[in-house]
């Protein structure tokens, strides 16, 4: 499927400031599943310089550089990228013998591949309590047991469209019931984790047209979900707000051990006297 996406992220300020580096993680992944066309990125006031390159865990990064005499009362960004994506039947892969029936194990080079992956949570004992309530027989298939996992995590919460920058622990999203997209996937990481599976957290885009019948539809923003690494089968994506196997509805961006390091826009302003932001965005996605 070929889907066109134009992004604009604008932050307007109380009075004129200054801009340090910003790190950016808006250029899509390129991979055998996903195949970028085009992308332009274009940024108000111009940087100085604009470098593209890739961080620690492989993810395109881009970094802008501001001249220091560079003063505006607004920072836009904006993005406009076609890109190509062929994960259509998210169960087209195999697994390793070895890894059929769960719990498996990672063989020794896998391990020390995954292991910040593997980092088990800093408070398991909530987790242990959720699975016992919520998945007490869980079933001995890999896939089957993920796919229960994913369906228990969506349905035990209650979403909610969070504004507010940060991302709650896994605890926190389980005692309050619910929480956003980033929220869900980082307790459907820790779950995996605390079970020996290796988990990351991916940010990213979904097209999802809204139904006929939806009469106040949410506008269109970035979305976040969970990969899991499955021997022979790869990072497979999970999306416990929907509670599905990712497809080609869905563009990965940016995945990362640590959930917040990969926030789309990264950086910070200067002013001489007290100044505020204001975030405003918007997002369009259509089917080429």
């Amino acid at each position: 499927m070929f889907l066109r996406l134009s992004h604009r992220t604008r932050y307007d300020y109380s009075s004129p400031v200054s801009f340090a580096p910003h790190a950016l993680y808006l250029r899509p992944r390129e991979s055998s599943r996903q195949r970028v066309q085009d992308f332009s990125l274009t940024v108000t006031p111009a940087p100085v310089r604009d470098v593209a390159t890739n961080d620690a865990e492989d993810n395109a990064l881009d970094w802008l550089y501001f001249a220091p005499d560079t003063v505006a009362t607004a920072l836009e960004f904006r993005t406009e990228f076609l890109v190509e994506t062929l994960d259509e039947n998210p169960f087209d892969f195999f697994l390793k013998p070895s890894a059929s029936v769960f719990p498996f194990a990672y063989d020794p080079a896998e391990r020390v591949t995954l292991a910040s992956c593997l980092t088990l949570p800093a408070e398991p004992a909530p987790l242990r309590a959720w699975l016992a309530k919520n998945l007490p027989t869980p079933p001995r298939e890999t896939v089957a047991f993920l796919s229960a996992l994913n369906a228990a995590v969506r349905a035990s919460l209650v979403y909610s469209h969070r504004d507010e920058p940060g991302i709650q622990t896994a605890t926190q999203t389980l005692a309050r019931g619910g929480g956003s997209c980033r929220d869900y996937a980082v307790v459907l990481i820790e779950l995996c984790r605390l079970q020996g599976l290796a988990a990351r957290f991916v940010s990213g885009y979904l097209h999802e047209p809204p139904s006929p019948e939806e009469k106040n539809p949410l506008p269109a923003a970035m979305h976040a979900w969970t990969e899991v690494y499955l021997p022979g089968g790869g990072w497979r994506g999970l999306d416990a707000t929907r509670g599905i196997f990712c497809d080609h509805s869905f563009v990965p961006v940016a995945h990362s051990v640590v959930a917040q390091s990969v926030n789309p826009i990264q950086g910070s302003f200067y002013s001489a006297v007290p100044a505020t932001s204001t975030l405003t965005t918007h997002l369009t996605i259509s089917k080429f």
